[in-house]
């Protein structure tokens, strides 16, 4: 009786009880919200691993989003910003974005200025890589800036 076709038919639930009985399968309530809800006579435990199966499919194939973070000082020298903006292209051309704070320690908040332009350097150094996508603002004793790459075409 396993594997034998069923048509599809409009009965009562009842009705539908005795048929996947007799098949030796179960009735399974496959769109509750219709009227009349729609059943279908499957074996349950196979319905479940198919579920899973499908949805373990649609998450592989979702794309992470990968976060690199820079740390720069309000007084970062040349040479450093250059080595860390050269780390900065490389990570955006790999499909990450990269965060890029200003970190203020002690007194240094008085920099904040300087932080913003160092940022803005940033940001123009790389708008051949990335795009802006939330502006430097001040959180704390941070100044941050996000950098998304630019879509491949």
């Amino acid at each position: 009786m396993v594997g034998e076709q069923v048509e599809p038919k409009i009965c009562s639930i009842d009705e539908a009880l005795q048929i996947s009985r007799k098949i030796g399968l179960d009735l399974v309530e496959i769109s509750p919200k219709a009227d009349p809800p729609v059943c279908k006579v499957i074996d349950y435990k196979k319905f479940i691993y198919d579920q899973k199966k499908k949805l373990k499919t649609i998450q592989s194939k979702a794309q992470k989003v990968v976060i690199k973070e820079l740390r720069f000082g309000p007084n970062t020298g040349e040479h450093d910003f250059e080595f860390k903006l050269k780390h900065a292209k490389k990570f955006l051309q790999d499909g990450a974005k990269v965060k890029a704070f200003v970190f203020f320690r002690g007194r240094t908040i008085i920099f904040k200025e300087q932080g913003q332009i160092l940022l803005l350097k940033l940001a123009q150094a790389l708008e051949d890589v990335g795009v802006v996508e939330e502006m430097p603002r001040l959180d704390g004793k941070k100044m941050i800036i996000i950098i998304a790459p630019k879509k491949k075409k």
